[in-house]
């Protein structure tokens, strides 16, 4: 299959992927089979997919693909034999993207002002333009996504997606590995499922999540993200914002005047420690994960 279109790629803090250095604005070409996950060059259609495999603290690019072309047949990610680093950009611009990302796939479903959608078969694609919108679909696979203020949008099914572009939308989702994304402020994200990624740009945005092993993410400003599932990571970029994990085993970061709460077990019983940025080392935009004796450490990347 030869095609050429836009993806996404995240990289170490040095711009390397699995030992590879790459540079912005540079094209690069893979001699030979390409084969996801053995060879050639990677990248996910999905912005949010990244999060698959690398950390929220990694750099990110828009790149451009081309060549030979093979899905890998489980997320967005792909295998290419070109690839050309198009340009850098930051976990704000990356959450943006993924809200245009998903209102794209389901465009051609586009509904008005104060619309009511709700589907129950699996494969279903919900979207709106209006305000006060209502999307909800109870099957797996689905995709919901509104562009209008107040919108509420709820899945249960696995694997769904659901992204909100206007003001203090929610979206709320109960099945496993969905995505959630939102742009617009004051957003209400919760997710209970296992592997879910919650993403939101705007300023003082909610997360939360139950379930083992999700991402939340939050690059605005006055951002709240709470996750109660072990293993879980929470970022918030922002200024003034809170990252609350209950489960073990899990990281958080924040930005400027931002705190930090995670747990750990000291032999006797279950404890939390409270990091601030600007006190004890605390340093912003740096992940953290807490030992048994209560002190943070940083995460190597």
């Amino acid at each position: 299959m030869t095609e050429k279109n836009i993806a996404y790629k995240a990289f170490d803090k040095n711009m390397q992927c699995r030992g590879f250095q790459f540079e912005v604005g540079a094209h690069y070409e893979h001699n030979g089979k390409v084969e996801p996950c053995k060879s050639g060059f990677h990248a996910c259609k999905n912005p949010l997919d990244v999060w698959n495999y690398y950390p929220i603290n990694s750099r990110y690019a828009i790149v451009e693909i081309a060549g030979d072309v093979v899905d890998s047949g489980s997320d967005s990610k792909v295998a290419c034999s070109n690839i050309s680093i198009v340009q850098e950009i930051t976990l704000t611009e990356l959450i943006n993207h993924s809200v245009k990302y998903m209102l794209n796939v389901c465009y051609d479903k586009l509904a008005g002002h104060n619309s009511t959608l709700a589907a129950s078969g699996d494969y279903s694609n919900l979207a709106a333009s209006g305000h006060n919108s209502t999307l909800a679909a109870s099957g797996d696979y689905s995709k919901l996504a509104a562009s209008g203020d107040y919108s509420k949008l709820a899945a249960s099914g696995y694997n769904s997606k659901l992204a909100a572009s206007g003001y203090n939308s929610k979206l709320a989702a109960s099945g496993h590995n969905s995505n959630l994304a939102a742009s617009g402020y004051n957003s209400k994200l919760a997710a209970s499922g296992y592997n879910s990624k919650l993403a939101a740009s705007g300023h003082n945005s909610t997360l939360s999540a139950s379930g083992h092993n999700s991402t939340l993410a939050a690059s605005g400003d006055g951002s709240k993200l709470a996750a109660s599932g072990d293993g879980s990571i929470l970022a918030a970029s922002g200024k003034n914002s809170i990252c609350m994990a209950a489960g073990y085993a899990s990281t958080a970061q924040v930005g400027e005047n931002g705190v930090i709460v995670l747990p750990y077990y000291d032999g006797i019983r279950t404890r939390v420690a409270v990091g601030y940025v600007g006190e004890n080392g605390i340093e912003p935009n740096v992940e953290y994960k807490v030992n048994n004796n209560g002190i943070f450490e940083k995460v190597n990347m």
